[in-house]
């Protein structure tokens, strides 16, 4: 194969269960750096989020797939960064979550990412939460006025798991024309637009590097990877995925704590 374009997961692909990096990921980085072949991040995660691993990686100059592919930029750390693509959830879907969360699961803490930023209404313990986690701080404004004017690229609902369950029931219940939801864990929903996907995005990157989709290659460990190893020329799944998901793949590597990732760049470039 002549890869020439990596997307690759982050969270059990390029981070072990202790959220190191792949110690040998760095070295790999150099060579293909040296053939001129991007090596990509994609994550639910935004911007701020995904940063400082990009600076330890030193590809900061490669361009990121955030929110699951809703929001690809590149030149990350300037105040306007080139925007690839942008995929935003339709303001009426927004407003209509809005109206039956405040109805009916009043307790749940919404969550709105636009561009590279994280607003809330107001804090609470579960953003107090999720800050600890990530190292990022919110930003306090008032949501529905800010949807008039903004774009907004992912919604994460956070409550007790039975809370979320039961919301995520209403909301499919609802049928929703564009709205996508995903559990990421038992009381964390994440809402994208159906147009975003990690399979998109590497349709996205393909495009914009010129590039024929059968010369990528994509790495990751979860059921949200497989369209990604579906649309791409080389499709490489952790050994630490589940089978299912390693059974679709083009090929397994080793796991997330034996540096899998490093060893599938050597392996296949």
């Amino acid at each position: 194969m002549n890869i020439k374009l990596v997307l690759s997961d982050i969270d059990g692909t390029i981070l072990d269960d202790n959220n190191f990096v792949d110690s040998n990921l760095q070295a790999e980085l150099k060579i293909l750096k040296q053939k001129n072949i991007p090596f990509v991040l994609s994550s639910a995660r935004s911007p701020e989020g995904m940063l400082p691993i990009s600076k330890q990686l030193n590809i900061i100059d490669n361009p990121i797939a955030c929110y699951n592919g809703a929001y690809i930029i590149q030149d990350i750390e300037k105040t306007r960064p080139t925007v690839i693509s942008s995929h935003a959830l339709p303001k009426d879907e927004i407003q209509n979550i809005f109206e039956i969360i405040n109805q009916d699961f009043p307790t749940v803490s919404i969550n709105l990412y636009s561009r590279s930023k994280w607003y809330v209404n107001q804090t609470d313990y579960w953003t107090d939460e999720e800050a600890n986690i990530t190292n990022i701080d919110p930003m306090v404004t008032d949501l529905n006025s800010f949807i008039v004017d903004n774009p907004v690229h992912k919604l994460l609902l956070i409550d007790e798991p039975v809370v979320i369950s039961d919301l995520m029931k209403h909301l499919n219940n609802t049928k929703f024309l564009r709205s996508m939801f995903i559990l990421s864990k038992p009381n964390y929903l994440e809402i994208t637009d159906k147009g975003a996907s990690k399979s998109e995005a590497l349709k996205d990157l393909a495009e914009y590097y010129q590039l024929p989709i059968e010369d990528t290659m994509a790495l990751g460990d979860n059921f949200n990877d497989v369209p990604m190893f579906e649309t791409a020329g080389l499709g490489v799944a952790m050994e630490n995925a589940p089978e299912k998901v390693k059974g679709i793949a083009d090929e397994v590597t080793s796991s997330n704590n034996d540096n899998g990732v490093s060893e599938a760049l050597k392996k296949y470039i």
